[in-house]
């Protein structure tokens, strides 16, 4: 793929990491058709209109909302500042039993997080108020100890959830008089995309907007910038992220564009190159899948019968290639591998496809 090899030389860590833009179908595809080819603010006003006009539902809709968007399991509320990945949560909520509701410490009940305050687009203010995609049920008491502070890195800390998500000082900020909010690690990421989101879906709709640390009206702040596109980069975009994508397409009918195509995000607010981004590549990243992921001792791969692959390379997040075999098998031995997250490439009858994938 032609962008690909561009941006490589000057870019491979966030070309491995972005090359998570496999998780498409023609559908999608051509929903972001009149995006491709653009960069910078021709992109992003693209993607405005692609994604404005959504669904609007009420801000009581969103317990409703909840049930498909954040499900975990077993009628289990996903929420984000009390969950640990890859380990056990210090509590879990019920959907409706659980939901505030008066709350008196961390672990009494679920609420509503605008991940981008409400207080800083003029409050209960529709569609912002009830946009699901910035929206996460997460605890009462520790949606009230973040309130309306900025996300940030905490150099100081003065209080600390049970999950490890944390309020202190910090000098993300040239000012700092104020604490800052910083969620664990696994779902920085996550907050990224949704800020992103938010600058995108709301460009040239921000009129009474407040300015505030990480934004101006909906512009994020260069500060804002820098912090998000490290978040975005370091925590790639999870099954559980492409799960409520979908989950809230359905339910809004529209889509974060930056989950779907994380490489998006550094088309516009960083230096990445989009100009060679074409439906056609996708369309053949799409027709390929590579399981389990993360995977242990063995990858699989699954390609339709048109297309055939001749050779196959493993290559580290610095570009690094440390497997390479000509080969049409479709299961590759990876217990040499170390635990981490690499890119397989597979190089076929019909180009280039380029996958992120995760041992453990």
């Amino acid at each position: 793929m032609t962008y690909f090899s561009n941006l490589r030389k000057a870019q491979i860590q966030l070309v491995c990491i972005f090359v998570s833009v496999f998780y498409f179908s023609d559908a999608q595809a051509q929903y972001y058709n009149p995006a491709f080819g653009k960069n910078g603010t021709l992109l992003k006003t693209s993607l405005h209109d692609i994604i404005k006009g959504h669904n609007v539902g009420t801000y009581a809709d969103l317990w409703t909302y909840f049930q498909s968007s954040d499900k975990k399991g077993s009628n289990t509320v996903w929420d984000i500042y009390s969950d640990i990945p890859g380990g056990t949560p210090p509590y879990t909520y019920t959907y409706t039993a659980d939901q505030c509701g008066t709350y008196n410490s961390e672990g009494d009940c679920y609420n509503r997080e605008h991940t981008w305050p409400n207080t800083y687009f003029g409050g209960n203010i529709y569609p912002m108020y009830s946009d699901l995609q910035h929206i996460f049920p997460t605890d009462g008491w520790v949606n009230n100890k973040r309130g309306s502070l900025p996300y940030g890195i905490v150099n100081t800390t003065t209080w600390t959830s049970d999950n490890g998500s944390k309020t202190g000082t910090s000098s993300t900020y040239p000012s700092s008089s104020f604490d800052v909010f910083e969620p664990i690690d696994s779902f920085k990421g996550d907050l990224a995309r949704a800020f992103f989101y938010m600058s995108t879906r709301y460009e040239g709709e921000d009129a009474g907007w407040t300015n505030w640390e990480m934004a101006n009206g909906a512009q994020l702040t260069n500060e804002a910038v820098n912090l998000l596109l490290t978040w975005h980069h370091n925590d790639p975009v999870s099954q559980k992220e492409l799960n409520r994508n979908e989950a809230v397409y359905l339910i809004q009918n529209n889509r974060n564009p930056f989950i779907d195509y994380p490489i998006f995000a550094d088309c516009i607010w960083g230096t990445g190159d989009c100009t060679s981004l074409h439906v056609s590549d996708k369309l053949l990243a799409s027709m390929l899948t590579v399981y389990p992921n993360p995977c242990s001792n063995t990858l699989h791969i699954q390609v339709p019968e048109q297309i055939h692959i001749h050779e196959i390379q493993i290559s580290n997040l610095t570009g690094q290639i440390i497997w390479q075999q000509n080969t049409s098998s479709l299961q590759i031995e990876t217990s040499a591998l170390t635990n981490g997250i690499y890119v397989i490439n597979l190089h076929t009858n019909q180009g280039i496809v380029h996958k992120l994938f995760s041992k453990q």
